[in-house]
């Protein structure tokens, strides 16, 4: 069921269990990516108006992690791919910032930090060594991050070429760093429950959500896609509201255009 939400959005929790963590309205963790015009500062405030009226607390992650290598394997010299990751990254983290300030929320209700900052929190270290192990030993969650790669930076690749596994390893390592936040945002940020909020669904969701075993989401993990409604979205830019997405940073050297959600997958799992 879609839950109709305030400020022009539409909120589709995962599964039932993910419905009433949104319910309980702890915390969201809204998650950016670089390079990506969907997050316009105008987006942000007004995601950051929705999710204050909803959530007790607020954390946007943005992140800053294998940015460089990404643009690196697709193409761009070493020099060249430190330089646009460092713009991205800096562009991005503005972006959050005026969209937060220009949206009227208190300012202790938000917060803003870089991915990269968890990198010493001894949960999150946990959780991505648990990320990186099951890569190496659980084929099916090995497939779901093959399969969001692909749908990364299928569309970025020339035609008739397939993605290298140098290109296929600096996503896995840019997956990696964001998916703890995925299993156990509750233990990495000391919160009761926390609902993931992207504009997507994530490849990734059925594996960590609807599963019976392997690495999965904690009980108190949720996750919802959480978009703008269609004429809403119309409204504020025509070009990307039938446009397929890419969910990454934008590896292309000569377009910098965002994705926007195609069709979402509302099943259920029970």
């Amino acid at each position: 069921m879609t839950i109709q939400a305030d400020a022009s959005f539409e909120v589709l929790p995962f599964t039932r269990t993910c419905r009433h963590i949104w319910e309980d309205g702890d915390h969201v963790l809204i998650g950016v990516s670089p390079g990506n015009s969907y997050f316009s500062s105008e987006r942000i405030s007004s995601l950051s108006r929705w999710a204050t009226t909803r959530f007790a607390q607020v954390d946007f992650v943005y992140a800053d992690l294998h940015v460089d290598r990404m643009f690196a394997a697709f193409g761009y010299t070493r020099e060249h791919a430190e330089k646009r990751a460092t713009k991205e990254i800096k562009a991005v983290r503005r972006r959050i910032l005026k969209g937060v300030e220009e949206s009227g929320s208190p300012d202790a209700e938000i917060r803003v930090r870089a991915l990269s900052e968890f990198q010493t929190n001894p949960v999150y270290q946990l959780l991505h060594r648990r990320v990186l192990h099951f890569l190496e030993t659980d084929d099916e969650f090995r497939k779901g991050c093959e399969e969001m790669a692909s749908h990364f930076v299928g569309s970025k690749l020339p035609e008739g070429e397939s993605i290298t596994d140098v290109q296929l390893q600096v996503c896995f390592d840019y997956m990696a760093a964001e998916l703890p936040f995925f299993i156990d945002t509750p233990s990495i940020l000391d919160v009761p429950s926390s609902v993931a909020a992207y504009h997507l669904k994530m490849p990734m969701t059925d594996v960590l959500f609807a599963r019976g075993g392997g690495l999965r989401a904690t009980r108190n993990q949720a996750y919802a896609v959480v978009r703008p409604e269609a004429s809403e979205m119309v409204r504020s830019d025509p070009n990307q509201a039938n446009a397929n997405g890419n969910t990454n940073v934008n590896v292309n050297k000569n377009v910098n255009t965002a994705p926007i959600e195609g069709t979402v997958d509302e099943r259920r799992a029970a």
